[in-house]
């Protein structure tokens, strides 16, 4: 689901990523907003919330909401640039890289969470749309610009449009297509609704920790993924031996065959 890119993706590889990042966008949306009541997946409230601070004139807390916007923007533009030097050396690791990075900055934030809750909460804040912009931007790229999974105002938009279409589409091939694109909206809605709803009802015993949950659903993608290819690659391999032993068998037969009549 994360190995794949361009042209060899396929509606079942997004279906998979969009499940799997759009639930850990949920535990942190709900997770976040409980532990410091700031939005921790997206930066469109920020931005309203920036200028009307500005044009109160406190610079101070205005600054605060452009450092949440920078941040999300920083996450995406590392994750970017991750990408794009790694593929150069190994397309493997394009994606276990920003992976890896999301999940160690939701661990400890679980971990040291509560803490600076009371000390710097604007420091959790900032982390997690640090985080959330790796995610987006790295299942951005991944998937061509078909799956985006820490908002849903763009999802919402999308699917209503969509769902309107139905009712002019009349081709089988363009209904199918339009189905395959609901399909994949109405995924990743469901799931970023099922980790928020998770985060909610935990949040209250586990705090902070619940992003635990979080970490641990990246960590098992990674894993999952990269052990389904080396058993891929297993496969082939074998399936390639018993083929050339095929063969070989049959030249050596041949040979025989050859030897046996020529005398």
């Amino acid at each position: 689901m994360f190995r794949h890119k361009g042209k060899t993706r396929t509606l079942k590889h997004n279906l998979r990523i969009a499940s799997l990042l759009s639930f850990v966008a949920g535990i942190v949306n709900v997770g976040g907003f409980l532990a410091v009541q700031r939005l921790t997946t997206n930066v469109t409230g920020h931005f309203a919330f920036f200028v009307d601070e500005i044009f109160k004139l406190n610079f101070w807390q205005g600054f605060v909401y452009f450092l949440y916007i920078f941040f999300f923007f920083l996450g995406s533009f590392v994750s970017n640039l991750i990408v794009e030097t790694i593929s150069k050396k190994s397309n493997r690791l394009i994606y276990i890289v920003p992976t890896m990075i999301e999940s160690i900055i939701l661990l400890l934030l679980a971990i040291f969470g509560q803490f600076l809750i009371h000390q710097n909460p604007n420091l959790i804040a900032c982390s997690l749309l640090f985080a959330m912009g790796l995610q987006n931007s790295l299942v951005t790229t991944i998937s061509n610009s078909t799956v985006r999974t820490t908002h849903l105002t763009g999802l919402f938009t999308d699917l209503g449009i969509e769902l309107s279409q139905l009712f002019f589409y009349k081709l089988k091939d363009q209904k199918d297509k339009l189905y395959s694109s609901i399909k994949l909206r109405m995924t990743i809605i469901t799931f970023f609704f099922l980790g928020g709803l998770l985060s909610g009802i935990l949040y209250s015993t586990l705090k902070l920790h619940v992003l635990i949950i979080a970490a641990t659903v990246l960590i098992i993608g990674i894993v999952f993924d990269d052990l389904k290819l080396k058993l891929i690659r297993q496969t082939r391999h074998h399936n390639y031996d018993n083929k050339n032993g095929i063969k070989a068998s049959k030249r050596i037969f041949g040979i025989k065959e050859e030897r046996k009549n020529s005398q």
